[in-house]
């Protein structure tokens, strides 16, 4: 048992990433079931929607499961209000300041982590008084830090300040990424990318094989004055890449993002129009397989590594 595995009462440290038009309770629940901790992504959740999905959850695994909460996106009293009446145990909180809700969320005896990019916010999410916190590469998908540190980079520098339980994210996948993530100081792993290729993840079936036909090189980190997120490369990349070729403002920027880009991508399957967010580890991701088949694939890798002799 280590420090990720005592908190959350879980068998294996990796956790499955609470990814916006992904995570829904099937996938939670599968992973929560094969011995890690499947979270419900609230993001794209409307707030009784999130209720539905806890309730389902609940109803699929008698294990310990999380909800992963955007402190940018409306409506977050509502959802908070719901994952305390439901009796959600864990919460992971990202894109926000950590100290506004971490200490109401501990007076109902939720467990609390935070998504952070940096050394200097991993030290704030500790002076909040989190739990535990998610340290996340530029590798990763979705949503990201601006400094472009790389999760091998940002492991170590934090682990060298950090007193709290750290969990490594971006541009894991795989067995022998979660033993080096370990081996340079993180205590689990959180995975993202890999459990979109599954079948109880949420999002489109194309969107899931076009995960699956990405090779290296496939996304790029753009809108960095909006909100940094990483992308595969589809028409709406190429539309945002063009614009970026006359300096736009942030308002042009915002109005060729619009609404729902996101969901018309990852949820609703438009390849061409839709915003299609993944990590660069998509081109380790070969096969859509079950979450349960996924986590023991990672699990016995990591076991079986022999360190090389020198």
């Amino acid at each position: 048992m280590n420090r990720i595995t005592a908190l959350f009462d879980i068998e294996y440290p990796l956790i499955q990433a609470g990814m916006v038009w992904n995570s829904g309770w099937k996938l939670a629940s599968a992973v929560s079931n094969a011995g890690g901790l499947g979270l419900i992504g609230a993001g794209s959740m409307y707030p009784e929607v999130l209720r539905e999905h806890i309730q389902k959850c609940k109803a699929a695994t008698t294990k310990p499961f999380g909800v992963n909460v955007p402190l940018l996106y409306p409506d977050i009293d509502k959802l908070m209000q719901i994952i305390i009446e439901e009796g959600v145990q864990i919460v992971f909180t990202s894109a926000g300041n950590p100290k506004t809700w971490t200490t109401h969320l501990k007076d109902h005896g939720i467990k609390v982590v935070h998504v952070v990019s940096s050394v200097k916010f991993a030290l704030k999410a500790q002076d909040a008084s989190v739990d535990a916190v998610v340290a996340e590469g530029f590798e990763a998908g979705g949503h990201n830090g601006r400094e472009e540190t790389t999760t091998f980079t940002l492991i170590p520098m934090v682990k060298e300040q950090l007193e709290i339980p750290l969990i490594a994210a971006g541009g894991i996948a795989t067995g022998k990424g979660m033993f080096a993530a370990m081996i340079l100081g993180a205590d689990g792993v959180q995975i993202g990318s890999r459990f979109v290729a599954t079948p109880e993840a949420s999002s489109h079936q194309a969107f899931k094989d076009l995960v699956v036909e990405a090779k290296e090189g496939a996304t790029e980190l753009t809108l960095k004055e909006l909100a940094p997120v990483r992308l595969l490369k589809n028409k709406f990349y190429t539309d945002v890449k063009r614009l970026y070729e006359s300096t736009p403002t942030k308002e042009e920027l915002s109005a060729l993002l619009g609404r729902g880009r996101a969901k018309k991508g990852m949820f609703e399957g438009d390849l061409e129009e839709g915003e299609l967010e993944i990590g660069q580890i998509a081109g380790l991701i070969h096969e859509i397989k079950p979450a349960a088949e996924v986590v023991a694939e990672i699990i016995t890798e990591f076991k079986a590594i022999k360190l090389p002799q020198l």
